[in-house]
């Protein structure tokens, strides 16, 4: 009788220990959001991960530079899971609290770093430091979906919490609009654990080979409509059609093992990559100039010594009917940075009072795969920095590794129709 007591409680506390540690085991995130701006699928990524809420510790929400984001569009989403939690909480009892999640919403950087990489800490950039430091047996997980301007203000101020944290960056063009905090990051914390994901994402809404119901343009119709207070407010982004091109990086974390890039997951598999291309022009540039999409281009040119602070932006770099601030690095040397999201001729111009800066005029080549060719001016990184896979049978179209999240899109999206369901 007495063994059969003690087997009982060894069976009870085994139970209540793999409970336990299950509950433990949901992966701590801190999501670093564009929301608001320019590209509405920050609202679609949002509202999906709010409807998976149950399965992270959801830490930090952070409006991040770019178009008119802020804090608010993180709040105005958490309004309508609130409508919807009574029925999500009848499928799930580990959705987390409104307020909860209210409390760790926080305002990062508004404006594109200097040419330095960093400026001033944030709200935002401050959170993640805390975060990072919180007593724990896991990492946090810093998803950007945005700029990464927050993340380099946080190691800059903070470079400790690198053993931490994990960062998966949803790059492409994030890093064009990044490239000043991207290139601080690449040559001051190398030794960060990094996916650098700048095409791999797009195979979540690249659909030519989808199931008819799981197109884009078909999945709202077929599986969001009439769905909750978040399934309503989803049409207002892209009338309905699925983009969330920012949700492989939760994704990553959802279905697979997310300590191994290397292998199988919903947001995609990568590669090690032991250096992040870049190529410094003393002067403009022309076509006979080939560089890696996804580089780094750095253009120096001569001009007037000015008594100016260094990192004072006084000359506009145009490319693709986009501009970007150039900056005085001193001894009369001005700098702007830019990375191509594409593989394409680019052109630029640039405007400025100072003669000197006004009407340089230059064009480049940009080829995948990234990283491409080695060159004199990459920067060099540690083993943990991981990029998209270049093998060309990965390729979808021309976005480089986009299959390996592409071949996931049927599982990924009707297992969220499944959620959806709940909310009818």
């Amino acid at each position: 009788m007495a063994l059969r007591y003690v087997g009982l409680v060894v069976m009870i506390l085994h139970f209540l220990g793999t409970s336990w540690v299950k509950a433990q085991s949901k992966p701590r995130i801190l999501i670093s959001t564009d929301i608001g701006g320019t590209d509405a699928d920050d609202f679609q990524s949002m509202i999906h991960l709010l409807m998976y809420a149950d399965q992270f510790q959801i830490e930090g929400l952070v409006s991040s530079p770019f178009g008119d984001g802020r804090k608010q569009n993180i709040l105005d989403i958490i309004d309508l899971y609130e409508k919807d939690l009574p029925k999500l909480k009848k499928h799930s009892s580990g959705f987390p609290a409104p307020d909860a999640l209210r409390k760790v919403c926080k305002q990062g950087t508004i404006p594109e770093a200097p040419y330095k990489g960093f400026s001033t800490s944030t709200e935002g950039s401050n959170w993640l430091i805390t975060c990072a430091k919180k007593p724990s047996d896991q990492p946090l997980w810093v998803l950007v979906w945005g700029g990464i301007e927050d993340v380099a203000q946080a190691l800059h101020d903070a470079p400790e919490i690198k053993e931490k944290i994990r960062v998966y960056w949803i790059g492409g063009p994030n890093k064009k609009w990044s490239v000043n905090a991207y290139t601080y990051l690449a040559e001051y914390h190398p030794d960060l654990w990094m996916i650098e994901a700048n095409a791999t994402y797009r195979g979540l809404f690249m659909d030519s080979e989808s199931l008819k119901s799981l197109t884009g343009k078909a999945y709202y119709g077929t599986h969001i409509q009439g769905k909750g207070a978040l399934g309503k407010d989803f049409v207002n982004y892209y009338k309905g059609e699925i983009k969330m091109g920012d949700t492989p990086s939760l994704a990553y974390l959802m279905k697979g093992n997310p300590d191994i890039p290397m292998g199988e997951s919903w947001g995609g598999s990568f590669t090690r990559i032991d250096r992040s291309s870049r190529t410094l022009f003393e002067g403009n540039s022309t076509r006979a100039d080939t560089v890696a999409t996804y580089a780094v281009l750095e253009w120096q040119f001569q001009g007037p010594k000015l008594e100016i602070p260094q990192d004072s932006a006084c000359f506009t770099f145009k490319s693709g009917g986009q501009s970007w601030p150039g900056y005085y690095l001193g001894e009369g040397i001005y700098g702007v940075r830019y990375s191509p999201k594409q593989a394409e001729t680019g052109t630029y111009t640039t405007a400025s009072n100072i003669p000197e800066l006004n009407g340089q005029t230059g064009s480049y080549v940009s080829i995948a795969p990234w990283p491409g060719k080695p060159g004199p001016d990459d920067i060099k990184l540690g083993t943990h920095w991981y990029g998209d896979r270049a093998e060309p049978e990965l390729f979808l179209g021309p976005q480089q590794g986009a299959k390996t999240v592409a071949k996931h899109r049927e599982a990924f999206l009707s297992d969220w129709a499944k959620r959806w369901e709940w909310l009818k």
